[in-house]
């Protein structure tokens, strides 16, 4: 996982952006099989007979779960320029909120809200496997797997599977399905240039059947490459997909999928709206280096490596009897660094205070400019398993889910050149500063582990051929259990919680197109990890961890229609949610310290739709849209007083987004377009600062340069990312309670303090020229 740490870093990690995703349910059956979520199909119910033109597969595939699921897949996924992340291409979907500071998708500075309810809200999972940063949370999706890759990307807006090995689903599922290995022998390769310097290879090996083993696998490597598109600098970014599969008997099947990431890239430098209204795309960090300067370019790259295994199985025990498992592995180090200065006196760990000088290379009258390290080293592990069993109407399934992570934190620092380049980009202890005594020089350091502890129970109940239910129960307990090594007060920290979560859903099929379906939903987070932890500035106590906070639970409920016919599909979902005990995390005081609060209650509600037309064969057109209607329901508390929040808009929540875009594949000639539209966003609880509405426009235009007989493809096309480029803000990247100094309801004054933003990012093009082998 990428550490997220840094002024401008630790903004985005404080940062209440929420962000919501997609489920396993409706994944193409092959892969649901995988996580034992394949819907049931009832063949007593006249079967949806396509006389028309067929969804392609591309923006609107057909969906049968009890809930809102919205999803994109290969025909609209292979259109897209090949370095766009997932967030950047789930964009179009109802609610999917993407504010990217990078066209390429290769930076880190991004985020993805979904009904209003961000990252450390939202669940990922690749392959059944989490996703998440295990201590805050975050999902970075500049490290998931290639787009070649990719299968279907799923977002379930609401409702998150009851086998989901997630902790912070109040906010949803995002889902990413890995393509299965070919079952032929071939090679795909991918050669990309763009605009800022974009240099892009992918390729791809499947070594279709391998002997009488029934196994099959695939290898790929990629290397991406770009400048950035405003100020200096560049991001690199090198990256190995894998997969092997095995299948037999009747719908046996397991796998192992690994993904590894190696990348250096920027971070682009947020503004206020002050910043944003004095410079423009203008702010930036420095091009080049003078004596002194902490806002150098090189000293704001981000260095990391992660490592991802995924393993998952699906055995037909009997013919009423299936069980499935997934288990799970990851590593990551990472460096999210700063330019500061340090001076050799005056220097304290925790409370104590360094007496004896310390040596700093280069410094000037005892002050040098160094580089500040946000240092995260993970460790992340675990196996969720169910035993599904088939008797008369009743399709029952129980379940187990155990996961085990470290996460070591470490914020130290490390010399710079007479140039400006850091000594050691990645902050290893090695080469890091040191007190006179030998102890590293530290202004964080904490060490947790991370236990998770699951079970769910669920009934499917076949009503009458057109009528299922579902009910179900899922019980979690979160522990977080670290050590602050640090000088000070505190040494060992412990939290353990426990949230229960029942959930009922049904399924009615009208006839063979129609579909209604209703569900109530409890979904929680958990509290991450930094809320526990003390916080030093001077030797004082800047912030102090707590383990009073609750988990925010979240009761949702949804009641939807889906129609696919012959020419036209759509749906539309009406949703309602209910927020007990929500954390909101945001930075307080002049030292950027983390506050993590209970404000209370909120309460949302709205409806959104999607709709694909395809009027002729190889031709569909798609729009979406969302109304949200989303309020804060208490007071917010503020030290020792209350800001009147009370009834104002939640942050980060645009009451109108509305999508548009199609895909065209005939004969010779491909393309596809996306306009996304987002509305107003408030970046303050006092609602006393916003930014305005914008839209996007991507397009994409290719020709097939093989023949219609060829069995190998060669294509080329063309990616307009961003094509209007409007200079405008994107995103909210760290909320504050309130902009402006506000009396409290109890007559203090409180004082403002200004959000942060996201610069959207600029046009882009993006040659890509592909052939199979």
């Amino acid at each position: 996982m990428t550490p997220c740490r840094g002024p401008v870093a630790r903004h985005r990690r404080l940062a209440l952006a929420f962000l919501l995703t997609g489920i396993a349910a409706n994944m193409p059956a092959a892969t649901r099989a995988e996580t034992g979520d394949d819907a049931t199909t009832d063949t007593t119910v006249d079967p949806i007979r396509v006389i028309g033109h067929p969804d392609p597969e591309g923006l609107l595939p057909e969906q049968t779960a009890p809930k809102a699921v919205s999803a994109i897949a290969t025909a609209f996924i292979e259109k897209q320029a090949p370095t766009l992340n997932a967030f950047q291409l789930v964009n179009l979907l109802p609610g999917a909120n993407v504010a990217s500071s990078d066209p390429y998708g290769l930076s880190s500075t991004s985020s993805l809200t979904l009904r209003g309810l961000g990252q450390d809200e939202i669940g990922v999972l690749m392959e059944g496997a989490p996703q998440n940063d295990i201590g805050y949370y975050y999902a970075y999706p500049s490290q998931f797997a290639d787009t070649e890759n990719v299968q279907q990307i799923a977002l379930s807006q609401g409702a998150v599977d009851i086998d989901s090995p997630i902790v912070n689903g109040a906010g949803g599922l995002l889902s990413l399905s890995l393509d299965d290995p070919k079952s032929k022998r071939q090679a795909l390769v991918d050669l990309s240039l763009g605009s800022y310097n974009e240099r892009r290879a992918f390729v791809r090996i499947d070594s279709g059947a391998i002997g009488d083993t029934g196994i099959r696998a695939f290898l790929s490597y990629s290397n991406n490459h770009a400048d950035n598109w405003r100020g200096a600098g560049h991001d690199l970014r090198q990256h190995v997909d894998a997969k092997i599969l095995k299948e037999w008997g009747d719908g046996n099947r397991a796998s192992l999928s690994f993904s590894f990431n190696d990348a250096d890239t920027s971070t682009y430098p947020s503004p206020t709206l002050s910043d944003w209204q004095a410079n423009g795309r203008g702010y930036n960090y420095d091009k080049h280096y003078s004596d002194g300067d902490t806002n150098y370019w090189r000293l704001y790259r981000s260095p990391f490596r992660n490592e991802y295994l995924s393993a998952p199985v699906h055995v037909k025990l009997s013919d009423a009897l299936t069980f499935d498992n997934v288990a799970y592995l990851q590593f990551g180090y990472g460096n999210s660094p700063y330019g500061t200065q340090l001076t050799s006196t005056g220097n304290y760990l925790g409370t104590e205070e360094i007496t004896q000088p310390i040596a700093l290379p280069g410094a000037v009258d005892g002050t040098a400019t160094v580089l500040g390290n946000y240092i995260g080293k993970q460790f992340r592990s675990g196996d969720v398993g169910k035993l599904t069993l088939t008797a008369g109407a009743h399709r029952l399934t129980a379940g187990l889910w155990f996961d085990y992570g470290t996460d070591h934190d470490v914020e130290s620092f490390t010399a710079i050149d007479g140039n400006g380049r850091p000594i050691d980009p990645w902050g290893y202890a090695s080469h890091a500063i040191r007190t006179a005594d030998g102890r590293l020089l530290t202004l964080e350091d904490e060490r947790t582990i991370n236990v998770v502890k699951g079970f769910f129970l669920a009934d499917h109940i076949t009503v009458s051929p057109r009528l299922t239910v579902d009910i179900g129960f899922k019980g979690v307990d979160v522990l977080h259990h670290g050590r602050n090594n640090l000088p000070g007060p505190q040494t060992s920290v412990r939290f353990d919680s426990f949230a229960a979560l029942p959930r009922a859903a049904l399924h009615y099929r009208l006839d063979g197109r129609s579909q209604f379906f209703a569900n109530v939903t409890t979904n929680f987070r958990a509290p991450d990890e930094y809320t526990l932890y003390d916080s030093y500035d001077g030797g004082a106590l800047a912030g102090q961890g707590t383990r009073s906070l609750k988990n925010e639970y979240s009761i949702s409920e949804e009641i939807g229609y889906r129609y696919t016919g012959a020419n036209i599909s759509a749906s539309a979902t009406a949703f309602h949610y209910h927020f007990r005990n929500r954390q909101l995390a945001t930075v307080v005081g002049d030292a950027l310290i983390n506050s993590t609060i209970n404000a209370g209650r909120q309460t949302s509600y709205g409806v959104d739709g999607e709709l694909d037309w395809r009027p002729a064969a190889g031709i569909s057109f798609y729009a979406s849209g969302e109304y949200l209607h989303a309020r804060i329901d208490d007071d917010l508390p503020v030290g020792g007083d209350f800001l009147p929040t009370k009834g104002k808009h939640a942050v980060e929540s645009p009451t109108v987004q509305l999508g548009l875009g199609g895909t065209y594949d005939r004969q010779r000639l491909f393309g596809s377009f996306a306009l996304k539209y987002v509305g107003r966003q408030y970046a303050t609880f006092m609602n006393d600062e916003s930014i305005k509405g914008y839209a996007t426009l991507d397009l994409s235009i290719g020709v097939h340069l093989s023949g219609p007989a060829e069995a190998k493809r060669t294509d080329l096309r063309l990616n307009a990312i961003n094509i209007t480029n409007p200079h405008v803000l994107s995103g909210v990247e760290a909320i504050t309670t309130n902009a402006h100094d506000t009396f409290g309801t109890n007559g203090s004054l409180i004082a403002g303090s200004a959000p942060a933003y996201y610069i959207g990012s600029g046009r882009a093009f993006v040659v890509t020229l592909s052939r199979q082998f």
